[in-house]
């Protein structure tokens, strides 16, 4: 029961229709290994409750059904990649918001064999990638060339999915391929291979916001403060998770399949990684939309521009509210 409804109950009055729960759209369907696990982890850990909001998850495979699950109104918020939110947005929706991105960036890194210590070393040899114009061949090939590289002297190899690029890189297949960090973590002997580009600094060259939460016009105007208090719960919990062993000890009840040992190890890696002030920078955002602008994906389209897919308004209500992480 939120703060709100138990109010309402004890002065007998009449329920609003925002009782009702707040719906969240998440496009996974277990707690994920990544810090988007917020979401899942903030209601099962009572953050959501402590801000004031009944939130219920609404789990889809994908953002294509997030995206349609809550334009149909089965939900309040959905979490979507930001390449699809700008590709609606271009193409005529005018009634979707980013307010808030839980987990902004992939967590990508680029592996290699271990005899290629430096990016440079790159050059004249085979890289595997997803596909030709994937986002992981787009985005490490934007790191590559801030690290130096000459990209046109790379072998390109498609091989599709992580996992099989990274078996393909410990077969000797390939020389090096970009994989997330739960990929890498999941390797049986990543010891044999060799991490030339961490995660951090994938980041630091390419700082694209790939993932954002949104929500309708109607969702702003009419639940609002409910808005504010999602944010709210979600920065709350970021912050708390920053902290490795905190994140560990509730991953290790959310997912007990997944060994402790490779929590430790991904929570480490996350450490840096946590939407601590809420995901949202204009600067990052304004480079995102100029990258993207310059994939196959986004040819043709018109420009759109900030104001256009995004609201800062219910972010910094709540940044003004519990003040910036500190550092």
């Amino acid at each position: 029961m939120t703060r709100l409804l138990a109010l309402a109950l004890s002065l007998g009055l009449a329920l609003p229709a925002t009782a009702e729960p707040f719906r969240l759209i998440v496009s996974d369907l277990e707690t994920p290994l990544v810090p988007n696990s917020v979401m899942d982890l903030a209601l099962a850990n009572g953050y959501f409750d402590r801000a004031g909001v009944e939130v219920e998850l609404v789990r889809v495979q994908q953002t294509p059904m997030a995206m349609a699950a809550l334009q149909a109104g089965e939900g309040e918020m959905a979490n979507v990649s930001t390449d699809a939110l700008l590709q609606m947005v271009a193409r005529g929706t005018d009634d979707l918001r980013a307010v808030m991105s839980p987990n902004k960036a992939l967590p990508y890194l680029i592996a290699s064999r271990p005899d290629i210590t430096e990016p440079a070393q790159l050059e004249g040899r085979s890289f595997g990638i997803g596909r030709l114009g994937s986002l992981d061949h787009s985005l490490s090939t934007k790191v590559l060339t801030t690290k130096g590289v000459d990209t046109e002297k790379l072998s390109l190899v498609p091989l599709g999915q992580p996992a099989v690029r990274a078996q393909a890189l410990l077969a000797g297949q390939i020389d090096a391929t970009t994989m997330s960090v739960g990929v890498w973590t999941a390797m049986p002997d990543r010891d044999s291979v060799n991490i030339l580009i961490g995660m951090d600094d994938y980041f630091a060259a390419a700082p694209v916001t790939t993932k954002v939460n949104i929500v309708t016009t109607k969702v702003l105007e009419t639940r609002r403060p409910e808005v504010e208090a999602v944010i709210e719960a979600l920065v709350l919990a970021a912050r708390d998770f920053q902290t490795p062993a905190t994140w560990v000890e509730r991953m290790a009840l959310a997912r007990p399949d997944v060994a402790r040992a490779d929590l430790e190890t991904l929570a480490e890696a996350y450490r840096q990684s946590w939407s601590v002030n809420g995901g949202l920078d204009r600067a990052e955002l304004e480079g995102t939309v100029e990258w993207m602008y310059g994939t196959e994906d986004f040819q043709g389209l018109r420009p759109v521009s900030l104001t256009e897919w995004t609201d800062f308004g219910p972010l910094e209500a709540v940044l003004n509210k519990i003040g910036p992480a500190e550092g």
